[in-house]
């Protein structure tokens, strides 16, 4: 069964690390309902929901993809990008431990999870304002043994490689070129998202069913028309945190 890591948001969400947004109130109430349906979304897709509130001091604590990546084999422990999040890795790899064997990239290197496109043995790492090129050869080493293997993406305008690139499937990925280097993806076919809607990219695939974001109508209409079963969910006041649906799971099998 597939199992999903979450966690509830902090109060002081507003006070989250902002790098391309421009900082705006967030209504706290309302995203602690956004995240009980992203919850009840994720479980109506198939997943167990494990809903971890240990780090509540931390403003970018319900953000748990960034600071561990998890393979079937190792979960590795990020050195977040930004100085405020890398007390959150800690309760990560608690958790973690008790599925999995643990290792950490540390600085100098810099990665984040939202940077990680797994598709297979294939991983995709973006190279952005959170992830060094440093922290992108940490984890090659890491992973290589393993099978594998690591391919570093340009991306430029977003905060992270699956803001504006994810997988529909293992041959088809969501993407915004404007974004990210689509060069790097011969091979798979790219659906490219309507320029009016450069954030719909980011889709959560969760068992046979894709997760979207409902403020994307046109993007979940074409996903729709590739025949892709869709779940659609509200997550206004997280996108207000630069945030994306995959940024608020980190899904495991045991």
């Amino acid at each position: 069964m597939l199992n999903i890591i979450t966690h509830l948001p902090s109060s002081s969400l507003e006070k989250c690390e902002l790098t391309f947004l421009q900082s705006n109130p967030i209504d706290i109430k309302k995203a602690q309902k956004e995240h009980k349906s992203y919850c009840s979304m994720l479980q109506e897709c198939g997943a167990k929901v494990i809903t971890l509130d240990e780090n509540m001091d931390l403003a970018d604590s319900v953000f748990v993809e960034d600071p561990i990546i998890v393979f079937d084999e190792v979960a590795v422990l990020c050195s977040m990008g930004v100085e405020s999040r890398r007390k959150e890795r800690a309760t990560l790899e608690k958790v973690f431990a008790n599925y999995r064997e643990i290792k950490s990239i540390e600085l100098p290197a810099k990665i984040e999870g939202g940077d990680v496109l797994k598709i297979g043995k294939q991983i995709f790492v973006g190279k952005s304002a959170r992830t060094n090129s440093q922290g992108i050869r940490a984890l090659r080493e890491i992973i290589a043994p393993y099978g594998y293997e690591v391919t570093l993406v340009k991306v430029s305008g977003c905060l992270h490689l699956k803001t504006g690139c994810t997988a529909l499937d293992d041959a088809t990925l969501l993407i915004n070129p404007e974004w990210v280097d689509s060069s790097v993806f011969q091979g798979f076919k790219q659906i490219i998202v309507p320029k009016e809607e450069p954030f719909g990219a980011n889709i959560l695939k969760i068992n046979e069913s894709i997760c979207m974001n409902e403020a994307f109508p046109k993007t979940i209409e074409i996903v729709k028309s590739l025949g892709y079963t869709v779940k659609i969910t509200d997550i206004t006041e997280f996108v207000k945190a630069e945030a994306g649906l995959t940024c608020m799971s980190v899904p495991f099998n045991i």
